[in-house]
This record gives structure tokens, sequence and C-alpha cells, in this order.
């Protein structure tokens, strides 16, 4: 019998956990990819698995399985992780409300997580900032990993292992008739797979268009190694409001209309500041938010000036010494977590996860292949 064959295209997250599903169920994947190297959104982000970010219900149960199967990579792959919980950090009574009114809400749902009071959080990380410090919500369910790493070798691990193919460097223009071509190269395949980022122009645009995605760029930052181990994953207030399982804390709205007065430009911008560290003792640090026709290739020093701000009231880091700085794009839909869509027969597009996508994508791309051939 002949083997099925499969062609994805993108080698960023999504494109590498639909071939490793693929992959799983026998069928023979070949992987086209653009640029010779990662360039994408994928090793542009913090590299966190934050299931705490999503909402209770199927997101947060598919984020749960999603680390499950991180976990089954990352050891099988031989890739580093770290950082095995997360603390989200209260200064102001509201911020400790809506920690209060999340953790009763996730106990109820069975998400463990506990509060923290302030001893026992500057236990986990003594660098956090004492002064007006009321605690934190700590969360065992988040997980670090090195981007820049991960999505150079599981497919590797994917290619000599499951014998997964990878065509990089290869700019596929066509996928009419399950036919893919590149300039005068063709392929032929049962199914094709599109993981295509942020690149709503090149195949079946119409298609993308009319799922109404919005691009969102994030500006980044990581230092040059510290000699020290943050050992957790930090973030505080803003990062309350930015998130999807804060929303039904009755408190959020309080917390919002104050951070607005207190913080207007990171507000404005979009800035939730988070912080991990990768394997080499870099620390990452970020994010900012702007959409649509407010992107422009160009960088705001202002706007990190405007993440380093915040970040100094909840962590100790001078001498602060910011090696790299860039930023990343992705898509997002306005109302819904990811979007699958399927432009002919025997083409399925998973698109629009936006900052979800590191979390949700090894469990999504198995329900989705698990879907599409049953």
């Amino acid at each position: 019998m002949t083997q099925p064959r499969d062609i994805v295209i993108g080698a960023g997250i999504v494109g590498v956990a639909l071939a490793r599903a693929l992959a799983g169920r026998g069928r023979a994947v070949t992987v086209f990819d653009t640029t010779p190297v990662p360039q994408g959104a994928s090793i542009r982000n913090f590299g966190t698995l934050w299931p705490v970010g999503q909402p209770a219900g199927p997101r947060r149960d598919l984020a749960l399985r999603s680390l499950a199967i991180w976990r089954e990579v990352l050891a099988s792959s031989g890739c580093w992780s770290g950082a095995g919980h997360s603390l989200h950090l209260a200064y102001h009574t509201d911020e400790w409300q809506v920690l209060e009114q999340f953790a009763d809400q996730a106990h109820a749902d069975g998400f463990d997580c506990r509060l923290l009071g302030p001893a026992a959080t500057l236990a986990c990380q003594p660098r956090i900032r004492k002064d007006g410090l009321l605690g934190a919500l700590e969360s065992r369910h988040e997980l670090q990993v090195n981007s820049r790493q991960a999505l150079v070798r599981i497919p590797e691990w994917l290619r000599d292992t499951q014998g997964v193919r990878f065509e990089r460097g290869v700019r596929v223009t066509s996928t009419t008739d399950r036919v893919v071509r590149a300039g005068n190269r063709r392929w032929e395949a049962d199914r094709v797979w599109l993981a295509t980022g942020d690149d709503l122009q090149t195949l079946y645009p119409d298609t993308f268009q009319a799922l109404g995605l919005r691009r969102c760029k994030l500006q980044m930052m990581r230092t040059s190694p510290v000699d020290w181990r943050l050992g957790t994953m930090l973030a505080a207030g803003l990062t309350l409001g930015h998130y999807e399982s804060f929303r039904t804390c009755p408190s959020l709205g309080a917390l919002r209309t104050r951070l607005a007065k207190d913080w207007p430009l990171q507000v404005e911008h979009g800035v939730h500041v988070l912080v991990s560290q990768h394997d080499g003792g870099h620390l990452v640090l970020g994010d900012s938010h702007e959409y649509d026709d407010a992107i422009t290739p160009f960088d705001r020093p202002s706007i990190d000036g405007l993440i380093l701000d915040y970040l100094r009231t909840f962590l100790d880091v001078e001498p602060l010494d910011v090696e790299q700085r860039w930023h990343g794009i992705y898509v997002k839909h306005p109302t819904e977590p990811y979007c699958i869509a399927s432009p002919e027969d025997g083409i399925t597009a998973v698109a629009g996860l936006g900052g979800h996508g590191m979390t949700l994508s090894f469990a999504l791309a198995e329900q989705v292949v698990e879907s599409a051939l049953a």
C-alpha cells in the first residue's frame, strides 16, 4: 500500500507540530520553508509555554495537553527546558484581588495554582522588588524552552526518527489541486497543510482575508548572560490585563482603569512585561503590541524604554546590559484563538494563533489532523 504523502508549508512551530502529528500516523511528510534557517515568529518569542494565560475550558485543556506533548518532544529531541512555574506579582490591592479571584476560579476548575505571601514569593527569587509586595500567584503548569534551539533541533529529530523531510530556502507559490509549485519545481501530495504565519498574500489570499486576521508586531530584548538564575517566569499587573484567563475576574475592570491612569503609554502600546531566562543565562524581556497599519519595519527605542521602566518596578536587574533587540510579527483573530480553513479539497490551513502558538500548537495539530483525516 502506498504511503500517504503530506506536504506542510511553513516550518514554524505550527508547521513542525503538524509534521509530528502526521508522521506519527505513518504518513510521508515533507515540510517546505522559505528561509534556509528559522527566522519567523516562532524563534522571536519568549519560548514560554503558558497554560495559565488560557481561559478555563477547552482552550486550557488544549494547552495542558500540548504541554504534555512538549515534555515528550523535549525529552526525545534533547532540547533544553527549565523554569517549570510562573509567578504573577501583586503590588497593589486591585492586583491582589484579581489574583485571589483567579485562584478561586482555578481551584474550582481543577487548575492547580496557589497564592504566596511576600516572604514565600521572595524565596522563589530574591531579586523581586520587596517594597510594596503583597504576594504572587504561583502556577506550576508553565515551562520555558529556548525557541532558537528548539526550532532547529526538533526538525532534526523529526528527520532522524520519523523520516520527515525539510526543504528549506524554497518559496512555494501555488498548491492548487494539491500540486505544490516553487518556480519550475513541482511536488504532488495527497494533502497539503498550510502554516504560513504572517504571510497572508502568497497562498489563497482571499481565504485569509475572509478570516479577518490581524497582524501584530511585538518588540523584545535579550540581555547578556547574568551570573544568577531567575528560576521562574515573572509577570506583574500589566499582564493581568493582557491574558484572557483573567477576564472573568470581577475586579479586572477596576484594575485596568487604574493601570490606564498610572501607565498610560504602556497601555497605549500594548506593553505587558514578562521575564524569562534561557539556558545560556540570558534574560528575555518584552513585549509590546502594535497592530495593522501601525506596524512599520522600524523598531522604537521608546517602546523598549517603556518595557524596561515597568520591569524595574518588580525586578532588580541593575546593571542591565541589553545585547539584542528585535521584533516579531504574528497574526491573530479578533475574537477566536485560532482559525482552521479549507480553501480547496485536500488543503488545510491553520492560522491566527497569535501569541498562543508555542502553548497550543502540538495539541492543536493533533486535533486538526485527526479531524481532517477522519
